[in-house]
């Protein structure tokens, strides 16, 4: 797949750091929100073998609170313009607002990530006019509110549904198929059970004919199935298990995996690709 000036094979799992320049991000909120820290962390995820950079200005943990577009300008644009002026991997912007999707990509971001699948006002129109990949998101509800009372016949086949229903949005609006990429929404509008039995189907949403993009890092589900559901292991406790399914979810058909541990992800991917070479093209 093409992002911008960079051509990236799917075909073998990528990794994507996380990169939150946001006061309250449920694992590691403030702790990139001044420019120079956030640069320093990108310069240390690409250097940890990260093939892309995610840039998010507003959290999207269960109970947040929106911000405005400027707000979520100023936080995000001068990070991705120093950071397009020096690394040599695609940046993403996580971001639901069409006007801080152009100001990124004017920026030198090369994919809009949105956990909204562009179902704003005039975000649709904007992701086909700058013409870069997208990720499309589901998601049950909104993040204040999407843990309240999440609600499935099949999660599975809804979550297909949904997806394949925005991807014709988005080919309809002007956006090519092979600018399209998938997100089933890992704990967005979901109890545990549901994102257990949404990773085991995960071979029916590769049958969309789009990549997979995975994000279950240091998530809610890690530390439940960590723990329990009434005492879920801490965040900072849970990288082996978000490690752990994050394989899972290779042997799974995803082809990005979106994590806050660069490192241990890569060291993982690199390991398990040594010992099994089907996962080798």
């Amino acid at each position: 797949m093409q992002f911008g000036s960079f051509s990236v094979d799917l075909r073998q799992p990528r990794v994507m750091g996380v990169l939150n320049v946001t006061p309250d991000s449920f694992s590691d909120g403030g702790q990139h929100a001044q420019l120079e820290t956030a640069l320093t962390h990108a310069r240390a995820l690409l250097a940890q073998g990260a093939d892309f950079i995610d840039v998010g200005g507003e959290s999207t943990r269960p109970g947040a609170v929106e911000v405005s577009e400027q707000e979520e300008l100023d936080r995000t644009i001068p990070v991705i313009e120093r950071l397009a002026a020096e690394i040599a991997v695609p940046i993403s912007i996580d971001t639901q607002k069409p006007v801080v999707m152009r100001a990124a990509v004017a920026a030198g971001a090369s994919l809009i990530n949105d956990v909204a699948a562009l179902r704003a006002e005039g975000a649709l129109a904007a992701a086909a006019d700058l013409n870069v990949p997208v990720c499309l998101m589901h998601m049950q509800g909104a993040p204040r509110t999407m843990q309240q009372t999440p609600h499935y016949v099949d999660v599975v086949s809804e979550v297909a549904d949904f997806l394949q229903a925005r991807a014709a949005a988005c080919v309809e609006a002007g956006i090519p198929h092979e600018h399209i990429l998938l997100d089933p929404g890992f704990g967005f509008g979901k109890t545990l059970d549901h994102n257990v039995t949404l990773m085991q189907g995960l071979p029916q949403l590769t049958e969309l004919g789009y990549p997979l993009l995975i994000g279950v890092s240091r998530k809610s589900m890690i530390g439940m199935l960590a723990g329990s559901v009434e005492e879920p292991v801490a965040v900072e406790q849970r990288l082996a298990g978000s490690v752990a399914a994050a394989l899972f979810a290779v042997t799974q058909g995803a082809a990005i995996l979106r994590v806050h541990d660069v490192a241990e992800s890569v060291q993982a991917l690199r390991v398990w690709q040594g010992l099994d070479q089907t996962l080798i093209h």
